[in-house]
């Protein structure tokens, strides 16, 4: 049998709009839009502005531009800046298993490529919805094994995404495309050390997926080639990454029903800019406060179960995730998130900012936010949150969330996924301007030029 990345590889040279299912097609549109508005939001952010510097001071002028602002830089420059600007608030989708962020990085590469020469709304639909594709799966092989050892899905997996995507847009062959993800592979990378101190390391990795995903197919195109066993084999990205063997691979995982089951149905968009993991507790501790009027003040504790391999993400150590040193530790914290959920009603796309981290209400209450590993809880693959609330005077309430909202099994409305891009785009376009995006995303199979939506994307308000 051949090799995981050469199953791909033929695959992807056969596919073609007609192949995608009418619900992945608006998906993937609805997942374009979120990705544009996060990267319009992102750009207003510290760590958008110091990507837009480093991006425009060591790329030339090239056919590309950066979201938002429009300044023409190389396609590599776009799709790094663009994916990674689009993370700035931890507020991109996400693949429930795998906890691979796969649009991201997968509508900045095509949207860069798009730039360059002629791709139309369905090629980018469909360079888009493999690519996602592609990550969730690889990233599926050892769900859970990676946060563990400190490695970030997305800069591992999503990067064999993008560079079939490319490789695609590229019109590369099935030899070329096997060359390209065996590249790919040996850029793999995305160490979560950032962690430990609240940096920004983390946010760059769906940029650098990105970015690297079109490097490798572009060297594949020119003759450069890669091993074909860059998943299973000896020195392999599973062998380099997971060094303890009795740790289970299921590398089928990445090739059995292909083009039959899509992986990117089980990705969920994020009504809240924080990890994953959290969504449900902070579902289940939100209505709460609304029913029973709960004052923060008033709260003893709040206990939450959880599944064992949230804990290292979200959980531990318990005095960093207490005391996050910037908005991006915030965002990985269970404790300190609930404690603003709590204390401000809402967790929206100004949350994390300093008076709030520093805020002495808030950070009280996370001391007194407790988790309990329950291995009743699920594996990866399905978000649950419950939550015991405590209050001083002995009165206790309780919620369970069986699904986080924005999974397959709690979808978000098409009118709350808009309202959250309107919301996110009004950063820097106007409504007008917001209004003929969501007007092109949504006939995108119907246009010529998919490269039109960068240009959309930089109005002035």
């Amino acid at each position: 049998m051949s090799s995981c990345s050469a199953q791909l590889a033929d695959w992807v040279h056969s596919l073609d709009f007609r192949s995608i299912p009418a619900d992945v097609v608006e998906s993937t549109k609805l997942r374009i839009l979120d990705v544009i508005g996060l990267a319009l939001v992102g750009t207003a952010t510290a760590f958008g502005k110091s990507v837009r510097r480093a991006t425009t001071a060591m790329s030339s002028p090239g056919p590309s531009r950066l979201i938002g602002t429009g300044e023409s830089v190389s396609i590599a420059a776009a799709a790094l800046a663009n994916g990674a600007i689009s993370q700035a608030l931890e507020y991109d989708d996400t693949h429930n298993e795998s906890i691979v962020h796969m649009s991201s990085p997968s509508v900045a590469a095509a949207l860069a490529l798009s730039e360059s020469r002629i791709v139309s709304g369905k090629q980018a639909i469909t360079a888009i919805a493999l690519g996602s594709e592609i990550s969730c799966r690889t990233g599926s092989v050892a769900p859970g094994q990676f946060h563990r050892r400190g490695f970030h899905p997305t800069g591992l997996f999503a990067t064999f995404g993008t560079t079939y995507l490319a490789g695609h847009l590229l019109g590369l062959g099935p030899e070329e495309l096997t060359n390209a993800a065996g590249i790919a592979g040996s850029f793999a990378s995305g160490i979560l050390e950032c962690w430990v101190d609240g940096t920004q390391s983390k946010f760059l990795h769906p940029g650098w997926a990105a970015q690297n995903g079109i490097v490798a197919a572009f060297l594949a195109a020119a003759g450069t080639t890669g091993p074909k066993t860059v998943f299973e084999g000896r020195f392999g990205l599973m062998a380099s990454h997971l060094q303890d063997e009795t740790i289970p691979r299921s590398f089928s995982r990445i090739t059995e029903g292909l083009g039959e089951t899509w992986e990117s149905r089980k990705a969920s968009f994020k009504p809240y800019p924080a990890a994953h993991v959290i969504h449900p507790y902070i579902d289940a501790l939100l209505k709460l406060r609304a029913r029973y009027a709960i004052d923060p003040r008033e709260v003893g504790e709040i206990v939450c179960p959880v599944a064992g391999y949230i804990v290292p993400i979200v959980c531990e150590p318990v005095a960093e995730k207490c005391r996050p040193k910037s908005d991006s530790h915030g965002r990985v914290s269970l404790q300190y998130t609930l404690a603003e959920a709590l204390v401000s009603g809402r967790l929206g796309k100004d949350a994390y900012q300093p008076a709030a981290l520093q805020n002495p209400e808030i950070l009280n209450l996370a001391d007194r936010v407790i988790y309990r590993v329950d291995p009743a809880f699920p594996p990866p693959g399905q978000f649950k949150g419950a939550v015991k609330v405590t209050l001083k005077s002995g009165v206790c309430y309780e919620a369970v969330e069986e699904h986080n909202r924005g999974s397959a099994e709690n979808p978000m409305s098409r009118e709350e996924l808009l309202a959250k891009f309107e919301e996110n785009a009004a950063t820097l376009l106007s409504l007008p301007r917001i209004r003929q995006l969501i007007d092109a995303v949504s006939a995108l199979e119907a246009s010529t030029d998919a490269g039109a939506l960068v240009q959309l994307s930089c109005g002035s308000r």
